[in-house]
């Protein structure tokens, strides 16, 4: 008897209890609304790709597609999610033609929220992230920073750039530039970064250098005033002057970009990031042995390089030139050697006087040309030629005789050329060979 009366009393107790109608269920499921972040447990995957769960505190289901399920790259989805899981979803939308009202839901979503917001973070503070390089495009770089972010072509280095694909799978630290993710938009810049470090790598390479080192280069590029070689990632400047030890009209009438040198470091300015460089220090000097090559008394093929007031200067090695006095020119008066001489003109020249130390050549043209005949007039009142003669051994000069033209020069024989020629000779000056 007491059995039933227990029962009879659980049965009110059960009709008493509101068994909840399908519209309350649905009116419950309208507190979920888009753009909601809720918990859902994993309740299947299905062979779509896609992922079933259940809403807590809503009493309906969602589905997760395939592309909402991670920001980051996955292979298989248990490497993401697994039945039981309970995840924090984003509301994307209500799927209405379903019977339980389910709803589009996002796991990508709600991370990419984080990002955001660490991203958003990290640029208020000026901070650096590294992201690696997901696709090359024609505008620039797309990268992977937990949200899609974009490099332009301009921003990925502090120079030109060709070819974008070898940064393809490359990881870059970059500034973040512009960030909004209401338009989920995320503009990056490696090119401050690229300038930082390369300012860096020289500083720590222009310390490694020191003044009076030999080292070893490669010639990367020529201009009008040198040439600029390759150090191993920092440049340095052979002036034109450096070059070599003879005059260089052009850099490129020496070294061709590319060639492989060995330079002596003359000086480094760390402050302005400038090394100098000399190749003409490491080769023999033109005046070295200079008596050997050119002794006094010897006959040298020489080029006339300048040509001044007082006579003309001529190279008669690559970086040695010597000076042929006006005086030397030729055997009769020369009044400006462009009289007789032209920059660029083959002569022939015999060295006169050589000073090592003070590096100066006397050259003398005329030595080497015949003296020119002279005339004298003979007893019959007739011009006659003779060479200049030297006097005999033990024959004293005659002494001068008072002229009336005091401007006037004896002759080996005693007489003046006034007196022979008259004003012929004036201005005309016959050294002896």
């Amino acid at each position: 008897m007491s059995n039933e009366l227990e029962q009879q009393a659980n049965n009110e107790v059960e009709a008493n209890e509101e068994i909840p109608s399908m519209e309350d269920l649905f009116a419950e499921s309208m507190e979920v609304k888009i753009g909601d972040t809720v918990k859902g447990e994993v309740l299947t995957i299905d062979d779509d790709k896609q992922v079933i769960v259940g809403i807590e505190g809503a009493g309906v289901e969602g589905v997760i597609p395939y592309n909402e399920i991670s920001a980051t790259p996955f292979d298989e989805i248990t490497d993401v999610l697994n039945v039981g899981d309970v995840v924090e979803l984003v509301v994307i939308k209500q799927i209405k033609e379903k019977e339980n009202g389910s709803f589009l839901l996002s796991k990508r979503r709600v991370e990419a929220k984080k990002v955001w917001a660490e991203l958003e973070e990290k640029a208020d503070n000026n901070e650096t992230i590294t992201v690696p390089v997901t696709r090359v495009v024609k505008g620039g770089l797309v990268v992977d920073a937990g949200v899609r972010g974009f490099i332009p072509a301009s921003m990925v280095e502090n120079h030109f750039v060709d070819d974008f694909s070898p940064y393809q799978g490359k990881e870059l630290e970059v500034k973040i530039i512009e960030i909004d993710p209401n338009e989920n938009r995320l503009i990056l810049s490696h090119k401050e970064i690229a300038a930082e470090q390369r300012q860096k790598e020289r500083a720590e390479k222009l310390a490694s250098f020191e003044e009076g080192q030999v080292v070893e280069g490669k010639v990367a590029r020529l201009a009008n005033f040198g040439a600029f070689i390759d150090l191993g990632g920092i440049d340095g400047l052979v002036h034109i002057s450096q070059i070599a030890h003879h005059h260089v009209k052009h850099p490129s009438d020496e070294l061709t970009e590319g060639e492989d040198v060995k330079v002596k470091v003359l000086s480094v300015d760390e402050e302005h990031g400038r090394i100098s460089l000399s190749i003409k220090d490491l080769q023999e000097g033109p005046w070295d042995n200079i008596e050997e090559k050119a002794p006094k008394g010897a006959e040298l093929d020489g080029v006339v390089r300048r040509l001044v007031d007082f006579g003309a200067f001529v190279e008669v090695f690559p970086g040695v030139e010597g000076l042929v006095h006006i005086s030397q020119i030729a055997h009769e008066h020369v009044a400006t050697p462009s009289d007789k001489l032209e920059e660029g003109q083959d002569v022939k020249v015999k060295v006169l006087d050589v000073d090592p130390e003070e590096q100066r050549l006397s050259l003398s043209i005329k030595a080497l040309e015949e003296a020119p005949a002279r005339q004298e007039e003979s007893n019959d009142g007739f011009r006659k030629e003779t060479k200049k003669r030297s006097p005999k051994a033990g024959q004293k000069k005659a002494r001068p005789q008072n002229r009336q033209n005091n401007n006037t020069s004896d002759d080996d024989s005693g007489f003046t050329m006034s007196d022979i020629l008259g004003d012929q000779l004036k201005g005309f000056s016959f050294d002896d060979e």
